[in-house]
């Protein structure tokens, strides 16, 4: 999960907390949605609309698909997957294998 130093990964032969990596590798936005996600994951959520993340996080819609397209391309934590769109885009989100 990305809450916390519990977890800790491997980053140019250095251990890292997920924490860290996270604080160094991407931007404000992207920090603010992969914490709302896993706090989702937490809750036992996987489905996310990118209209109510940009709700909840005070961002635009369409900020929140830019990001998430990045995020599910170089994100190592999660696996985002565009799932659906319907009245707004659907994500899937897990927890990638440790």
């Amino acid at each position: 999960m990305l809450s916390g130093d519990t977890l800790r990964i491997k980053q140019g032969g250095e251990w890292m907390s997920t924490a860290n990596r996270i604080r160094d590798s991407y931007n404000d936005t992207q920090r603010k949605i992969l914490y709302y996600l896993s706090s989702g994951i937490r809750k036992g959520k996987h489905y996310f609309k990118s209209k109510y993340i940009a709700k909840d996080l005070g961002l635009s819609p369409k900020e929140v698909g830019t990001n998430m397209g990045i995020l599910a391309e170089v994100c190592e934590e999660l696996s985002i997957i565009r799932w659906s769109y319907s009245n707004s885009t659907t994500w899937l989100v897990t927890t990638r294998p440790a």
